[in-house]
């Protein structure tokens, strides 16, 4: 059963509060970096806006998972917990077909439109996860990736490669050390 945000019920009785545990696969999140991901606790509450037929969401996800390091690409842990906020509003008048629809503002930015009345916790627990998920996945600052030659993982093992690749679009510059110690020395 799919939990939601009834925002009729909102409009009839009041705020709503949620608290509830969802079980998301990495294949729902979309990204070949997460590997396994762990329960999911979305808890918070939803209630009316400031303007007609606005709801306001105001809560906090907690999840954990196994994703890739982007640059040894092994797995590692990652937990966090995300507080959010995000306003519905009712999709905006168009008057014509497929027209698209400006934001009036940064004030916008957290705005999610709908369609139905309703809003759908796990939907909202994958995107409020997707934003809180780091853009560059390291497992440690330190980690030192792969050899670009051999494909070592230079945090388990020394590389065997002896020509270190160097990019010649730096190579003018290769002997500049050099120069400098010398004038130093001088």
């Amino acid at each position: 059963m799919t939990a939601f945000i009834d925002f009729e019920a909102i409009d009839q009785y009041g705020p709503q509060t949620f608290n509830e545990k969802l079980a998301l696969t990495a294949k729902e999140l979309e990204r070949d970096d997460v590997e396994q991901m762990g329960e999911v606790s979305i808890v918070g509450q939803a209630r009316a806006g400031d303007v007609e037929r606005e709801y306001v969401v105001e809560g906090k996800v907690w999840f954990a998972a196994d994703l890739d390091c982007s640059r040894c690409v092994d797995p590692f842990p990652f937990a966090t917990e995300s507080p959010f906020t995000v306003r519905y509003r009712p999709y905006p008048a168009v008057t014509e077909e497929d027209q698209e629809v400006e934001l009036s503002g940064e004030s916008e930015l957290d705005v999610e439109f709908y369609a139905e009345p309703r809003a759908s916790l796990r939907d909202l627990a994958i995107e409020q996860i997707q934003l809180s998920i780091p853009m560059k996945l390291l497992c440690d600052e330190k980690c030192l990736g792969l050899c670009v030659k051999c494909g070592t993982n230079l945090n388990q093992a020394a590389c065997s490669c002896e020509d270190k690749v160097t990019d010649e679009r730096w190579a003018a510059l290769s002997g500049i050390r050099e120069e400098l110690r010398k004038k130093k020395d001088v």
